[in-house]
Formats: C-alpha cells, sequence, structure tokens
C-alpha cells in the first residue's frame, strides 16, 4: 500500500499534521500493521480530499494535529461535526496543549496523545476507535432495518403495534381504539407478518431499537 496522499480507501486512517517527517512516520507505522492510511499537511487539504458523504463514510477514524496554520485542529472538528460526520477523532497534542484536548474531549473527541508518545500507545487509540466506529455502523445499521419494518405497517396497524408493545391484551387494545377485539387479532398477525416477528417481545425489541423513547408514556 502506498504512504502517499491517494483516494481515500474504505476504514482509512487520516493522518492531519503539517510535520511532513512526523506525518511520514505515522503513517508508516499505520501501514505495518495492515490499515489504510492516508496523509494530508493540513485541515483545508483533507476537507478538499475527503467531501461529499461516500467520502466520509469510508473514514475510520482521524489523527488530527490540534495546532495546525490556517485552519486548526478545533476548528476542523467543528466543522466537520456540523457536517454530520461521526468519525472519531483523536487528537495529537504538544506540550502545554492539554487544556485545549480536554476542550476538544467536551466536543465529542475520542482520544489524545501527547508528544511524545509510544508507538503502542497510537496503535491501541487507532485500533480502540475503528472498533468503536465500527460498533456504532453496526447500531446504526440494527437501527435502520427496525425503522424499516416499522414503516410497513398502516398507521392503524402501528397504533396496535405499540399498545401491544406495552403490554396490553386485545381486549384493552380493542377498547382503546374503538375497534372490535377479532380485527385487533387481524392487525396483531398483519405486524407479526409484516415485520417478519413471532412473539411481543420482539415487537418491543425492534420498536426500542428503531427508537428507545417509541414506548415512553
Amino acid at each position: 500500500m502506498s504512504l502517499t496522499d491517494t483516494a481515500p480507501l474504505p476504514e482509512t486512517v487520516h493522518v492531519v499534521d503539517d510535520d511532513d517527517a512526523f506525518r511520514r512516520s505515522l503513517l508508516f507505522l499505520l501501514d505495518s500493521m495492515g490499515w489504510a492510511a492516508q496523509g494530508h499537511a493540513s485541515a483545508a487539504e483533507f476537507l478538499q480530499t475527503c467531501t461529499g458523504s461516500d467520502a466520509a463514510e469510508a473514514i475510520g477514524c482521524l489523527l488530527l494535529d490540534i495546532r495546525m496554520p490556517g485552519m486548526s485542529g478545533l476548528e476542523l472538528q467543528a466543522t466537520l461535526a456540523a457536517r454530520g460526520c461521526t468519525a472519531p477523532i483523536i487528537f495529537i497534542t504538544g506540550h502545554g496543549d492539554v487544556e485545549l484536548a480536554v476542550q476538544a474531549m467536551k466536543q465529542g473527541a475520542f482520544d489524545f496523545l501527547e508528544k511524545p508518545f509510544r508507538d503502542q500507545r497510537l496503535l491501541d487509540a487507532v485500533s480502540a476507535a475503528l472498533r468503536e466506529r465500527a460498533a456504532r455502523r453496526q447500531s446504526q445499521a440494527r437501527q435502520a432495518e427496525a425503522a424499516d419494518a416499522l414503516a410497513r405497517l398502516s398507521p392503524r396497524e402501528a397504533e396496535v403495534a405499540r399498545l401491544l408493545a406495552l403490554g396490553q391484551p386485545n381486549k384493552r387494545v380493542a377498547q382503546a381504539l374503538g375497534i372490535s377485539e377479532k380485527t385487533v387479532h387481524i392487525h396483531r398477525q398483519h405486524v407479526m407478518e409484516k415485520m417478519d416477528i413471532a412473539s411481543a417481545a420482539e415487537l418491543v425489541r425492534v420498536m426500542l431499537r428503531a427508537d428507545p423513547s417509541a414506548l415512553d408514556e
């Protein structure tokens, strides 16, 4: 894998640092572990390369210098947040930048490394960030799948589904909606078939996965 600046790869670790020698040393270290890595000499260069939703989705994590000429690491963090990019950011800080690093953590940074740091410390941080990114994507995929399942329901079926998920028996559901128990039973069957589930417990899991507040009363 080339260490030069090329098109981003899936799960790419991006190194944004204006120190050419330091940036290349990090890229070499990341490459030695088998990770796709790409370097950028400035925040502006990174933004120019990683534009569009597809490029943002391919970002595994960022190793970001907190102090750079032009746009700082903190400013880049804010810009990415405004664009909806949720890739984990690991800040690289120099002596005396801990206060800035704390600010970055409060604004959602994943971790920070203070120079000089051991190679293993960086590798552990990147590995943890990539695991967090993967877990978040998996959670988002499950949420989207659950939302799609619920979207198959008609408005009336959705009302019945919510009451069933709240533990209401058919009779209570019928009373609440002003319909017959037989109609509730039919709606219940449709809900189970459309959502490809077999029990009220599964219904609860899907509804909460789609929206954690779905069953709040």
